[in-house]
Order: structure tokens, then C-alpha cells, then sequence
């Protein structure tokens, strides 16, 4: 509950004393940072033996600014052509570097995609001209809405979590929360309501097998 929904420790507790369960925030806290990982992980390693199976068409990749103590973080998130996050990468600068290792890490788990999405960052093109696939970045106005609208459930995260205190806290929680919102993310507003209860039931049939093991 507490990576799925926008809720804080503090909501998760009181949610769980409503069902029953007198446990404490902390004890949610130490659940998520043991556990959170590790489904995180296993639904991360599903989903590329899938994605890997089929072409990488397109990525749409962006940053957004996140601020921890005051100082200016980025965080580069890089989203399919469905809207599936692929990658998200914590930095402190957002210069060709920070890029490169980027490009380098989604593309080592993923593979090459055919078409490159970017805004008119220079550090994109910088970066690409380094790894050798400069002719298949595209830039242009609201070409990229795919990538801007998958930061929208991450800033509800934040808010309630009322920001972050450590650049590797957000490293974490971003990982874990792009595995989570993938799992469970059914796009209803594209398929009837019967077929989104399938799909739901199914994402929850499989959440339960993951948590079991």
C-alpha cells in the first residue's frame, strides 16, 4: 500500500489498525525497505525477459527536478512507447556524463530501441553521439508527453512523502515505485470494465504469488 498508493507510513498504519493489524510506522518502514526491493527486482525481471522478446520501438526519456535538503537532484526516467518505465536514475548534475550513464544502464538491461524521444537537452545529443545512435534521437514539441505524464504518480509520491532527505533514498523509492506502478497499471481508461477486472485480477493474482515466494 504504502509504494502503491500516494499514502505515507503514517497512513499505512492507521489503514492497517482499521483491518486489525496494530503495528507500528517503523515496522512498515523496515517491511519496505527489506521487501520493497525484492518484488520490485523480481517484477523488473519479468518484465525485461518480455520486453526483451519483442522490438524496442520507441523510448521517450526525460528529467525532472526533485529537491532533497534544499539542493537541486535530477531524476531521468526512460519510458516505452506504451508508457512503461523502464529505467529511473538518480543524479546530481544533468550534464553529458550524468546522460551517458543513463543511456548506458537502460540500454545494457534493455537493448537498442529504434527511435530515441528526447527534449532539446544538449546533453541527449552529446551523450548519443558517444554511444553511435545520434540518428535516431527525435526532438519536437509534445513529442515527448509520453515521458512527462509518467512523472505525474512519482510527484504524488512525493508530496506524500513529504520529499526526500538523501539522493540515495530517491534512487531507492524511484526504483521500486516504477516496478510497482507498472504491475499494476492497467490503463483503464483504453479497455472496457470488464476486461480492466480481468487484467486487474489477474496483476493481483500474480502480486500474491510474488509476495508468497
Amino acid at each position: 500500500m504504502y509504494v502503491r498508493f500516494p499514502l505515507s507510513l503514517r497512513n499505512v498504519e492507521d489503514l492497517l489498525h482499521e483491518r486489525g493489524i496494530d503495528v507500528s510506522h517503523e515496522s512498515v518502514r523496515f517491511w519496505w525497505n527489506r521487501f520493497g526491493p525484492l518484488f520490485a527486482a523480481e517484477i523488473r525481471r519479468n518484465r525485461v525477459q518480455n520486453l526483451r522478446a519483442y522490438s524496442n520501438w520507441q523510448w521517450h526519456l526525460d528529467e525532472v527536478f526533485v529537491k532533497i535538503n534544499g539542493e537541486t537532484h535530477y531524476l531521468w526516467r526512460a519510458v516505452d512507447h506504451e508508457g512503461e518505465v523502464l529505467e529511473s536514475f538518480a543524479t546530481k548534475r544533468r550534464d553529458r556524463k550524468a546522460a551517458l550513464k543513463f543511456l548506458r544502464k537502460t540500454m545494457k538491461r534493455y537493448g537498442n530501441p529504434h527511435v530515441i524521444v528526447t527534449d532539446n537537452l544538449r546533453s541527449y545529443c552529446a551523450a548519443m553521439k558517444i554511444i553511435g545512435n545520434a540518428e535516431k534521437q527525435e526532438t519536437g514539441r509534445w513529442l515527448n508527453n509520453r515521458s512527462e505524464n509518467s512523472h505525474q504518480p512519482f510527484r504524488r509520491r512525493e508530496r506524500a512523502m513529504l520529499r526526500f532527505r538523501q539522493m540515495k533514498s530517491l534512487q531507492k523509492f524511484s526504483a521500486v515505485h516504477s516496478s510497482v506502478h507498472n504491475h499494476f497499471n492497467q490503463e483503464r481508461h483504453l479497455y472496457p470494465r470488464a476486461t480492466f477486472k480481468l487484467n486487474r485480477a489477474a496483476a493481483l493474482a500474480e502480486w500474491r504469488v510474488l509476495c508468497v515466494e
